[in-house]
């Protein structure tokens, strides 16, 4: 079993395709302690919007790739810090992940999604919603996440 408990595919013979994740993970537990991470976004405690660029025109050019690689950094250290090291994103047992154009988003913030998790049977769970718009105009991608890690006795 993986860190973030027990991998259930409906079809675990069928080739994973183009997306990594899990159907659903099973935790037992009264093993493990959970971390419900809220909606992260590319900005950092700084101020600074990752993934975007300003151009000379007072607008901005916004790359998915970097947004999502700098979410899945905040959320990395999110869960190490909240779990005093115990844990990291491959505790990650449930996930939703905001876009804002699934047409053209969606690849890239997979791409960076699949440098993470290599396989389905380690990969979180996951709901992709395109949405409307997000709290800034300058966030292309937001990801909701729970983790797991295993209680030491």
């Amino acid at each position: 079993m993986s860190a973030n408990g027990q991998s259930f595919l409906l079809d675990p013979e069928k080739p994973a395709g183009l997306t990594r994740y899990s159907h659903a993970r099973v935790v037992a537990p009264s093993t493990h302690h959970t971390i419900y991470i809220s909606g992260i976004a590319a900005v950092t405690p700084e101020g600074t919007y990752e993934g975007v660029k300003e151009n000379a025109d007072g607008s901005f050019t916004i790359d998915v790739r970097e947004q999502t690689a700098a979410v899945l950094r905040r959320i990395d250290s999110i869960i190490k810090g909240a779990s005093n090291g115990k844990a990291d994103l491959h505790n990650i047992v449930d996930s939703t992940v905001y876009i804002l154009d699934m047409k053209t988003q969606y690849a890239d913030m997979n791409e960076e999604w699949n440098k993470i998790w290599s396989d389905r049977v380690s990969a979180p769970s996951r709901a992709t919603i395109g949405v409307k718009e997000l709290p800034d105009p300058r966030f292309a991608v937001e990801i909701k996440a729970t983790a797991i890690y295993k209680v030491e006795r």
